[in-house]
């Protein structure tokens, strides 16, 4: 009997009403700054960096594991726009009827219970900080090399982790100072630029806004300059075979590709910091996706236009990481042009770590605020209104990982949680609707709730097929370790499990 009521919380559910309430609690109130075109620009902030300048080589060439999509690149891009589109319907529901921070966190507290929710919480943590390790390396490789066609010469041992380079670029160890025969590599780019943009979050809600907002102004207008520089190169010869591979390329493709679409729901972290969102989620989701598709498909056409997917299989073996640069001196173009794109890329990944970072304390936030993790995380700033210790906190972890990882090591992990949390997400529209068919819902995914849920399910399962199988192992590990977190803490220190005794807001400094 003793055990009945513990274990009774591990599917015990948050009512909406209780989520919101808890949003008017002094202490934890953040600042509603944000309208439609911000979250449009946020949206596409996070969705345009590494994905569109780094992924769509290899996703078009293949590699020794999948088949290339060839010119066919194009419907992958499609492809996997709708199946973001699904699941964005869903999001956009959700964002609108629960303006609470915490995204597909909170969605599953109020509809599949508090296991589910701190598994999705956990699974976050992939998409948000790990993947933003990934970017801050990547960063770092494009901001190296960006300097070096200005003829700043940073010293390569300060730009790289120490596994790459004990591994492959011995005249770099050789570089390095050496205390005790042990020589000093660690990536200080890497650390440097989430720690810039660490102190631009704390600073305010809408200070930040306004940064990405010139960032996506341009990065959009350096694709811009590669779509219309590079048009009067391609050649229609080189869209033909169009499907070389059939469909297991496009589909492999578009599991490849998905990288480049992970990030619009980071949208729906800020609703607490959303002017009306009932209304302005929804536009923020579903604007930003349609932009980001339409650039997509038109840098994909001109891409495989400039490059013959013969020449792409034997020449990206060494260059996938900078897909358009190569085309672009594939074709003969001027180094200064080269180096705007380059600018452009190193832009991209700055706005991506923007926001991924700006997702990912809101999500710590939400969870201390219901006790599943330490207090200390829910605390507000005084004078910004930001998470501002989630913020400090995560910026460090990201900031000292990116130092000494490696990119591999990082990016295999962030599809498969980005998918999974997915998943739940179309899962719990569907519980929600048979649960609280009565709510108010300013924004209704169309067609009822079955069929884009179900069809969401269905296609992101869909990507995961397509995924390496060490993903899945990857993924499994880290579930492991966040049930043991969650029950040597969460567990016992939820909200739910003791209502009548809700721990405190933490006290606030004077200001």
């Amino acid at each position: 009997m003793m055990c009945a009521v513990p274990l009774g919380q591990l599917f015990q559910t948050k009512s909406l009403d209780e989520l919101i309430a808890e949003t008017r609690e002094a202490g934890h109130q953040l600042r509603r700054a944000l309208g439609p075109l911000n979250l449009i620009a946020l949206g596409i902030g996070a969705i345009i960096g590494a994905g569109i300048f780094a992924t769509i080589g290899t996703a078009a060439a293949g590699d020794v594991q999948r088949p290339g999509a060839g010119p066919a690149l194009m419907l992958s891009f499609v492809l996997t726009a709708f199946v973001c589109a699904l699941t964005a319907f869903c999001y956009a529901e959700f964002a609108a009827m629960v303006p609470v921070s915490g995204s597909a966190y909170t969605y599953a507290y109020a509809t599949l219970g508090e296991l589910v929710a701190w598994i999705i919480g956990w699974d976050l943590i992939l998409e948000y900080a790990i993947g933003n390790v990934g970017v801050a390396i990547s960063w770092a490789n494009y901001f190296h090399t960006w300097l070096e066609t200005m003829g700043i010469h940073f010293p390569r041992w300060l730009a790289i982790d120490y596994g790459t380079a004990m591994a492959r670029m011995p005249e770099v160890v050789e570089q390095a100072p050496h205390v005790a025969g042990v020589p000093i590599v660690l990536n200080v780019l890497a650390f440097g630029i989430v720690m810039v943009i660490t102190a631009v979050l704390v600073w305010g809600i809408r200070e930040s806004a306004r940064f990405n907002f010139a960032m996506v102004a341009v990065k959009l207008v350096v694709l811009g300059f590669f779509l219309t520089v590079s048009l009067h190169h391609v050649q229609s010869a080189n869209w033909h075979p169009f499907v070389p591979n059939g469909f297991g390329g496009v589909a492999a493709g578009a599991a490849i590709v998905f990288f480049a679409y992970i990030g619009f729901d980071a949208i729906s972290t800020t609703a607490e910091e959303t002017r009306n969102p009932q209304r302005n989620m929804p536009i923020g989701i579903m604007g930003s996706l349609v932009v980001c598709t339409v650039v997509y498909i038109a840098v994909a056409a001109v891409f495989t236009g400039m490059i013959s997917y013969g020449d792409l299989k034997t020449t990206l073996a060494t260059e996938q990481a900078e897909p358009l640069t190569l085309a672009m001196k594939h074709v003969g173009m001027s180094s200064w042009m080269v180096g705007i794109v380059a600018f452009g890329s190193v832009v991209a990944h700055t706005a991506v770590l923007l926001v991924f970072q700006l997702g990912q304390p809101r999500i710590f936030f939400a969870m201390a605020r219901d006790g599943l993790l330490p207090q200390v995380f829910a605390r507000v700033h005084p004078r910004f209104r930001t998470p501002h210790v989630a913020t400090i906190v995560t910026g460090l972890f990201v900031g000292v990982t990116a130092s000494f990882t490696s990119l591999d090591a990082m990016v295999d992990l962030t599809n498969i949680g980005t998918l999974f949390a997915f998943i739940l997400v179309c899962i719990g529209i569907t519980v929600l609707r048979v649960k609280d068919p009565g709510r108010p819902r300013p924004f209704r995914v169309p067609l009822g709730p079955y069929l884009i849920p179900t069809l969401g399910v269905v296609s992101c399962l869909g990507l995961i097929y397509y995924l390496p199988p060490s993903s899945w192992m990857r993924f499994f590990g880290w579930l492991i370790v966040g049930a043991v977190i969650y029950f040597s803490y969460g567990f016992r220190h939820s909200r739910l499990a003791a209502p009548a005794a809700a721990p405190a807001p933490p006290p606030q400094p004077a200001s």
